[in-house]
């Protein structure tokens, strides 16, 4: 392993927005305006103006503004900005409008959402939470998280003394996950973990040991349970299985991703790509109940795989990851829980006896034949990073926000399958955000080296299934068939 350097530059978010008193502030319980300086390596400060959304230093800053900052830079960067759509292009001269790095027209607060607009960078779709207004000179600005901003462009951004925001053009992208910790980025997530599955080299953990609701990550398991049983012979993956009342009844639930009707059929195969893909809880239900004859045989098997893998924090009490309700007349509430570090040793396993289930869950879209109907993933990283191979988002009440993510990497002799696992964010806004940082953060770790990694064994795979190739090549060759 290669030796990182000891000075290594860092993004610390919690840091970054944390700049002098901004020239005019209003309270408010939305988005709050203001402005900052920024500085481009040893170039001019530049006034940008910047939205707090909800909180103080919850700051997002014009496109705009940061366009002029980085003109004449080798980050520069062209815009544009409709209603709810961004196209920014790195390498393009950006074309002022005339309003960029100036105070705000207009001191009122203005009442416009965080949400998920259209996003291209360079033409390619990335997803990315911003805010779109339209200025009173008529032109749309868009607003981003300095963090979001730097990993676009592959750029550092520190804070001076001075609280003046600079941009380091020519130092690339870093993070440091324990700064991030010590400045308690990470007191709004559950757990962290940051690895290498394939050497099984821990880089980073944060309450790995904690057992928390992983909700639809859940699924994880349920798709191992069922290449195991494609694998033993004892179903197919082009076999029609029957939905049943319970699924559909789940179907048209709150909780219903895609329609399923009882008595009509569907194939496993298909059945695996709507729980991977849009995360459909049918469909893991349905999985379950064609393997089992039930769910709660199906969970029994779960729990066992748990036992056998070695999982001491992990509990299953359904195959999709929903609240499981007793049947009191006060009824608990349960969840699926597991560990990072149990999690961890789950995709591990999985990624070596399945090594092309990546194949699936990193497609973006796919076709289930048997409804002829469109799924999407649910993972936003797809998007925004090469190399991203999957795996699983999750979300209830209870468990946060939750991400899987698997990503390649080569160190010239091996392809290494590095993993992120983050459980239990506010919300899918820093779910992605974290997983993004922390995905990059393995990258660097990886092709630079550390100098006393934290080392953690996976489970050996013993009597790993022989059809698990073959398995997964038919799903893969008829879900590209749009």
């Amino acid at each position: 392993m290669k030796t990182i350097p000891q000075k290594m530059s860092s993004l610390i978010l919690s840091v970054i927005l944390i700049w002098s008193i901004l020239p005019f502030r209003t309270d408010a319980s939305f988005e709050i305006p203001g402005t900052c300086q920024v500085q481009a390596d040893d170039g001019p400060a530049y006034t940008v103006k910047t939205l707090d959304y909800g909180y103080d230093y919850n700051t997002y800053l014009s496109l705009r503004d940061m366009a002029m900052v980085l003109k004449d830079t080798d980050k520069a960067f062209s815009l544009e900005i409709t209603k709810n759509a961004v196209s920014l292009n790195p390498g393009s001269a950006y074309a002022p409008v005339g309003v960029e790095n100036a105070l705000w027209e207009d001191g009122k607060n203005p009442d416009i959402s965080l949400r998920r607009n259209e996003f291209k960078v360079g033409g390619q779709d990335v997803i990315y939470y911003t805010m779109i207004m339209r200025l009173p000179s008529g032109y749309y600005d868009c607003f981003m998280m300095a963090a979001d901003l730097a990993m676009i462009l592959d750029v550092d951004i520190t804070v001076s003394a001075a609280g003046l925001l600079e941009i380091h053009t020519q130092t690339p992208f870093c993070i440091s996950p324990v700064s991030l910790e010590q400045a308690g980025y990470f007191y709004g997530v559950n757990s962290v973990l940051v690895g290498d599955a394939t050497t099984g080299e821990l880089y980073y953990q944060y309450q790995s040991d904690t057992p928390y609701p992983i909700a639809s990550t859940s699924k994880l398991m349920t798709c191992l349970l069922t290449m195991d049983a494609i694998s033993a012979g004892q179903i197919t993956l082009e076999q029609q299985v029957t939905v049943s009342n319970a699924v559909q009844a789940l179907s048209v639930s709150s909780d219903g991703v895609i329609p399923l009707e009882a008595g009509t059929q569907i194939t496993v195969q298909d059945l695996l790509l709507g729980a991977l893909l849009p995360s459909s809880n049918e469909c893991a239900l349905c999985l379950a109940e064609s393997i089992a004859g039930s769910e709660e045989d199906f969970v029994q098997m779960m729990n066992q795989k748990a036992l056998d893998m070695g999982l001491s924090q992990t509990v299953f009490f359904n195959s999709n990851g929903l609240p499981s309700y007793t049947e009191e007349p006060i009824p608990a509430k349960r969840q699926n829980r597991m560990s990072a570090e149990d999690m961890f040793r789950l995709v591990s396993y999985l990624l070596k006896v399945y090594p092309q289930i990546t194949d699936i869950t990193s497609l973006e879209k796919a076709t289930l034949q048997s409804l002829d109907l469109e799924v999407r993933n649910s993972n936003p990283l797809l998007r925004n990073l090469p190399g991203v191979t999957g795996l699983k988002t999750g979300t209830t009440n209870k468990a946060g926000a939750c991400l899987v993510t698997s990503l390649t990497a080569d160190d010239g002799d091996l392809e290494h399958d590095l993993v992120v696992i983050v459980l239990g964010t506010e919300d899918s806004i820093e779910r992605g955000r974290v997983s993004g940082m922390l995905a990059r953060y393995a990258l660097q770790i990886f092709n630079m080296g550390t100098e006393n990694p934290e080392t953690a064994s996976a489970p050996t795979p013993r009597n790993l299934p022989t059809h698990a190739e073959a398995a997964v090549d038919w799903i893969l060759q008829t879900a590209r068939k749009q």
